[in-house]
């Protein structure tokens, strides 16, 4: 147990509203990476997660290089999750090794001040993840910058595409900045407020980037007419997450036509129509590199039977004939 190989990869679960024993305090310290599942209900479970991530990150010693943060069970009513954001800021000021950070779990909403705090704490980071499940981006293209500017290596991002800016691509775009790997982006309602990116933004960003991957979520609450601009004919789209519930021809009919030869991962949740059923066999026949496709709504058997003929590469799948009770499973290719 007092092994460092033996506390890699730690998980956490604080969801009984009970402490951690003491006699974890001389082991937590050998902790690489660091998932913690917190249930926000009891307020109990942050103070222990909060504890836990103290005594990983006690002496600041470069041991601790991941940490995840996950919130589970309802969020209570009105909670903004100031007391782990400032925990969490408090905690890092006695110095961080992060290279990689990840708050795509929780359900508040991240301010700017608490990113900037972030990112001038953890200058090392390589890998940030702010795209959250929160109702409303929080982070503005200028902290984004500020980031961009305090985090040199940063080589992943995932954050809401309303807090990029034609700035924020300019600042990628610089020679001094190591090659994008993975941009993750989260299109919601505050898409609504910003200047939409012109396809040309993501020439530019290919061509500087030629490695680059982007990972695009269009959730629900994002209008049905902004749909078009976020889906550019250039961005390199390897997973594609349309979660609109809306009528989604035209946008199937584009990422067949546009992403063929990088998608790899489609999730649709959409409703059934022969059309669709015709626009999905479409897709398959040209999305060939596709390892996973998830379609949350029913279609014909038509559709199934040309998705495992024209992609070689697909590993899991979610498609069905009936509807089924939920949550619908995923069948896997052997």
């Amino acid at each position: 147990m007092t092994h460092p190989s033996s506390w890699k990869d730690t998980e956490v679960r604080c969801e009984s509203g009970t402490s951690v024993p003491d006699r974890y305090s001389d082991l937590l310290p050998l902790v690489r990476n660091l998932k913690l599942r917190i249930s926000l209900t009891d307020p109990a479970n942050r103070k222990t997660a909060l504890w836990v991530l103290q005594q990983a990150a006690a002496g600041g010693d470069g041991r601790l290089e991941g940490l995840s943060i996950c919130c589970v069970a309802n969020t209570p009513l009105f909670y903004a999750g100031q007391d782990l954001q400032q925990g969490l800021v408090d905690i890092l000021t006695n110095g961080s090794s992060l290279t990689i950070f990840d708050l795509k779990g929780v359900p508040f909403t991240l301010s700017d001040s608490f990113v900037r705090s972030v990112a001038m704490l953890c200058p090392a980071l390589k890998s940030l993840y702010i795209n959250n499940q929160s109702l409303v981006c929080g982070v503005t293209s200028e902290t984004l910058r500020h980031v961009l500017k305090s985090c040199p290596s940063l080589n992943v991002l995932g954050v809401f595409q309303a807090s990029l800016s034609q700035d924020v691509f300019e600042d990628l775009m610089l020679p001094e900045r190591p090659a994008l790997k993975k941009l993750e982006l989260r299109c919601e309602r505050s898409l609504k407020y910003t200047v939409p990116l012109c396809d040309q933004i993501w020439l530019e960003v290919k061509r500087r980037h030629p490695r680059l991957c982007v990972e695009l979520e269009l959730d629900h609450t994002l209008p049905e007419l902004h749909v078009p601009g976020v889906l550019q004919p250039s961005i390199p789209v390897r997973c594609l997450r349309l979660l609109t519930w809306t009528l989604l021809l035209d946008e199937v009919r584009i990422v067949g036509q546009c992403y063929a030869d990088t998608l790899e991962v489609l999730e649709l949740q959409t409703v059934p129509s022969p059309e669709l059923n015709s626009e999905l066999i479409v897709l398959a026949q040209r999305c060939v590199r596709l390892q996973e496709v998830h379609c949350y709504c029913v279609v014909s058997q038509e559709v199934i039977t040309a998705f495992i003929t024209n992609c070689p590469n697909l590993c899991r799948y979610t498609l069905k004939t009936h509807k089924g009770p939920h949550p619908w499973t995923c069948t896997k290719v052997y």
